[in-house]
């Protein structure tokens, strides 16, 4: 993922009275052991065991793990709420990245390296979907009903922006770290960070809150079963697919950039998508109304598959920019949009469960896609490898096709409490 700076203001002032600006920083700087991991992996492991395909099977398999167990963890926050499950992560995922530089640096085999990569996934504290979880409820029951559309809208932005941003920054620390002290760095590095600043975001007050849907035995009023409603199973499958276009985008233009012998450079044109992705998605909080989300789904998907449509015309870095650009109008919005989807319709009491699932959809996506692009350009070239992030756009845009018609028969539904 990517991008620029965002800013809490873009909230409700209200929501940002109620939350406290405390909680905008702790929860920002809480995200970027998230967004150094699968990095700092990959870095750690090319250097230590000399093995490019073992780095990147090792990043796929901490995707594996928080795919495993994210939304079981988010699952676990809705029964018990955030404070006891975000303590305890911080803590375990702490001590997982530790061992991973143990494990690494050491004789183990390397199935044992890819099994405590798979820990530190499974561990991993989801801050940002648990962040969309806390402020949907404290919007869903502390605000007035004519003004949760627009607040929503605005808190999904700026969180969508806040993410974007981390995942820029936090590969850049990584480089950092790694450059200046040793490979190791970045890994402590995020275990500091973790059980710190997650830690923080545990002890916030507004993480004592458990779903006020429970009932005495902690019970939701809503089946498990409705967790796999079509309605929901489709926002899932739309952010699935932008994962594994953050994923294949980035590796199929590192492929691209390394055939004109600067592969340093795919960084900073992916910058390119990512400065007007995070504008736009700030700017989804200002749409008109009448300009619906479903509609916006669509229009948004479909910018983003016409910009890869591009990829197979790109010749040279000026051109790879213009492509980028497009896509970066399309890609923020859509984004939004679709955790707004999710938002709306998590069943009462499974708020944290729903954002989980999403946030481990993009995360999932991302692991595959880069592992799968990673492959293809290696042994097909980047032309092939070019290819993906069109299929990948694809998916997010027939997504938005199918969530247009059940939209119709199942509108979203006013933010839910818990």
């Amino acid at each position: 993922m990517t991008h620029a700076t965002a800013s809490p203001r873009t909230l409700e002032p209200s929501l940002l009275r109620l939350a406290g600006l405390p909680y905008f920083l702790i929860a920002f700087i809480a995200r970027l052991p998230f967004a150094m991991m699968v990095v700092g992996v990959l870095t750690v492991v090319v250097s230590a065991r000399g093995s490019l395909s073992l780095g990147g099977l090792t990043s796929a398999a901490v995707g594996l793990g928080t795919a495993c167990f994210g939304p079981l963890l988010g699952a676990a926050a809705d029964r018990f709420g955030q404070r006891v499950v975000l303590v305890v992560l911080a803590l375990a995922n702490g001590a997982m990245l530790l061992l991973f530089t143990a494990v690494v640096y050491g004789a183990a085999a390397d199935g044992f390296v890819l099994l405590a990569a798979v820990g530190i996934g499974a561990t991993a504290p989801q801050v940002a979907p648990l962040s969309r979880s806390r402020l949907v409820t404290i919007i869903g029951e502390r605000m007035p009903e004519s003004r949760r559309d627009k607040t929503v809208s605005g808190t999904m932005a700026y969180e969508s922006a806040a993410d974007e941003t981390v995942f820029v920054f936090g590969p850049f620390l990584v480089g950092i770290l790694a450059s200046a002290i040793a490979p190791w760095a970045p890994l402590v590095g995020a275990a500091v960070l973790t059980v710190v600043f997650v830690g923080a975001f545990a002890l916030h007050p507004s993480g004592r809150h458990v779903s006020q849907d429970r009932d005495a035995h902690g019970r939701a009023p809503s089946a498990v079963s409705e967790l796999f409603r079509p309605a929901v199973l489709i926002v899932v499958l739309g952010i699935l697919g932008v994962g594994i276009f953050f994923g294949t985008m980035l590796t199929s233009l590192t492929s691209f950039m390394a055939d004109r012998g600067a592969p340093e450079q795919a960084g900073l044109l992916y910058g390119v998508m990512g400065v007007g992705s995070a504008l736009l998605a700030l700017g989804v909080a200002w749409l008109p109304a009448r300009f619906s989300m479903r509609a916006r789904w669509l229009v948004f998907a479909g910018i983003l598959l016409a910009g890869t449509l591009l990829l197979g015309f790109v010749d040279s870095p000026a051109t790879m920019m213009v492509a980028l650009a497009i896509m970066g109008i399309g890609i923020g919005p859509t984004l939004v949009t679709q955790y707004s989807f999710g938002a709306a319709r998590s069943p009462r009491g499974r708020s944290a469960t729903v954002m989980t699932m999403l946030g481990s959809g993009v995360v999932v996506g991302q692991s595959i896609g880069a592992a799968v692009a990673g492959e293809i350009a290696e042994n097909l070239g980047t032309a092939a490898a070019l290819v993906l992030p069109m299929v990948a756009a694809l998916i997010a845009f027939a997504a938005g096709v199918a969530n247009w018609f059940l939209s119709a028969e199942h509108p979203a539904r006013r933010p839910v409490k818990g």
